[in-house]
């Protein structure tokens, strides 16, 4: 293990686990390294629910990665369904070891789906999702050079590089958020802090409403919420 980071390689992954909220995740080579960042996203994210009447809550999560955000919702709140999307294979297994680990109550619950963003979900869920958050790409490929060492050469670049513009992911995540969520239902989005205004205007002109950018532990603008207009 010493060897390992003295090379370089996060100790998250020497050590195999990570806390997140409350949970303790498996985490390898095959997924973002759970960060704080997140986990405020998170806080933010059950805020918002909070505040949505739904008598049958289902929650998405795109691009699930570890599991870390529907794992979080599923064991923090009372929800009848969530759901774990990722196009990577080897993410979702990752997500489906942290999913056993929470034992047999989180199994009937949470459903893992593979697939990019909301295509891996089935069509019945069109106009029921209540809450869907997500911590997508939002690096853009001229920022991928600048990041440290450890996170540039060690964690999953499909998991980091968005594009050109840093936007790709978040664009395809708001694009159709509104065909989705239930009226009234949230979309909660980690982002770069100097993406705030860009990913406003895109999730205003994805038809959603009372959009705003809240701010992390530290005060960034971290977390895009944007609710589907009321039917």
């Amino acid at each position: 293990m010493v060897e390992r980071r003295a090379a370089g390689e996060p100790l998250q992954y020497v050590v195999g686990h990570w806390p997140f909220r409350t949970l303790d995740l498996m985490v390898d080579g095959r997924v973002l390294i759970p960060r704080p960042e997140t986990e405020a996203v998170v806080e933010v994210a059950l805020e918002v629910f909070d505040a949505i009447a739904a008598p049958d809550p289902v929650a998405v999560d795109l691009g699930t990665g570890s599991g870390a955000i529907a794992l979080s919702l599923a064991k923090e709140r009372r929800m009848a369904e969530v759901w774990a999307t990722d196009e990577s294979p080897d993410a979702l297994a990752v997500a489906g070891a942290n999913l056993a680990g929470l034992g047999g109550w989180a199994a009937p619950k949470v459903r893992l789906a593979r697939g990019a963003w909301w295509q891996a979900l089935p069509e019945a869920l069109r106009g029921r999702v209540t809450l869907a958050v997500s911590n997508p790409p939002y690096i853009s490929s001229g920022e991928m050079a600048s990041l440290d060492a450890v996170v540039r050469d060690w964690e999953p670049n499909g998991a980091l590089e968005a594009g050109p513009t840093g936007l790709e992911d978040v664009a395809a995540i708001t694009g159709p958020s509104c065909g989705w969520l239930m009226p009234g239902g949230a979309l909660v989005v980690e982002i770069a802090p100097h993406q705030a205004e860009d990913v406003a205007a895109l999730a205003r002109d994805a038809g959603l409403v009372d959009v705003e950018v809240r701010p992390d532990l530290a005060g960034r603008p971290r977390a895009l919420v944007g609710r589907a207009p009321q039917a």
